[in-house]
């Protein structure tokens, strides 16, 4: 029964994407808005986006609340359907990408780094925009769909014809992904989801269990810690911005406290999306 629905979910995934590919970048996105913001707002799973709300930012009111989640609707529904187009919108088109020269400095260095960020503004065009408009290879990880049709129909896109390798964060993608740190690749992790392990760190003041692998990482193969964030600007145009690395070492070499490297991380991710709360991901058991 499984692998039917399975196989359903699949077909009716393909016939909307190929519609969505049909319209165009802008008209595929304006309808993944409209659908977004007129049915997910209905949904059950609006209950949980509106629990972590008032836990995260109390200090909302409950009409704040409610346009958060109708445009965090909005916005998951324009990143559904603009999947059939993320190698156009990683293109400097649609995406400004501001790197402040960290990009060029890691290429003439020929280093690899770690980027990590979150489920904000189009986080599938991260690794994209910096291959397509830098020239720089960044390999991703993910947490696969449990239906495996909808798995491949999302990894053909993301993957922009075999340009960009990802790793599912399973026991076999986790070898691998240390094979390619190994090789001198570089990563983008997204730490925002609930982790059953990992270590316990504040994130908008309560404790989050969060996987520590990005930090890790980065102190095992000394390679730099660097934060992005995307932000949906209007329709499908986004900015990719990418900010200064974070500290892992302390001045004499030494590898600082992954919990205090991950509380840095959990506040910047916390402060960028606080500024556009819509974009974030509000759907994930991240609390408790």
């Amino acid at each position: 029964m499984k692998q039917i629905r399975y196989f359903i979910e699949g077909l009716l995934l393909t016939i909307f994407l190929g519609l969505c590919k049909m319209l165009g970048v802008e008209a595929a996105s304006n309808l993944g808005g409209f659908i977004g913001r007129n049915i997910g707002p209905k949904l059950a799973a609006s209950r949980k986006a509106l629990r972590n709300l008032e836990q995260a930012l109390p200090e909302k009111t409950d009409e704040e609340y409610q346009t958060i989640i109708k445009g965090m609707w909005e916005h998951l529904g324009r990143l559904m359907a603009e999947y059939p187009h993320l190698k156009k919108i990683a293109s400097a088109q649609y995406t400004e990408l501001v790197d402040k020269g960290v990009l060029d400095t890691l290429k003439s260095n020929n280093q690899g780094a770690i980027f990590f960020g979150g489920h904000l503004g189009n986080w599938e065009i991260n690794a994209s925009a910096t291959f397509i408009q830098k020239g720089f290879e960044a390999d991703i990880t993910y947490r696969a769909p449990n239906n495996p049709y909808v798995d491949k129909l999302l990894m053909k896109c993301r993957q922009i014809g075999g340009k960009i390798e990802a790793y599912s964060k399973s026991r076999e993608g986790g070898r691998n992904m240390l094979l390619a740190l190994k090789n001198g690749h570089s990563i983008g992790i997204l730490i925002d989801q609930k982790y059953n392990e990992g270590i316990s760190a504040p994130f908008f003041n309560q404790q989050a269990m969060t996987n520590p692998v990005f930090v890790q990482m980065a102190q095992k193969f000394k390679l730099p810690l660097i934060p992005i964030c995307n932000q949906r600007l209007h329709g499908a145009h986004s900015r990719l911005t990418l900010y200064p690395e974070i500290k892992v070492f302390d001045d004499n070499g030494e590898p600082l406290a992954v919990e205090d490297v991950i509380k840095t991380a959990n506040l910047f991710l916390e402060e960028r999306i606080k500024q556009a709360p819509e974009q974030w991901l509000w759907l994930h058991k991240r609390w408790g």
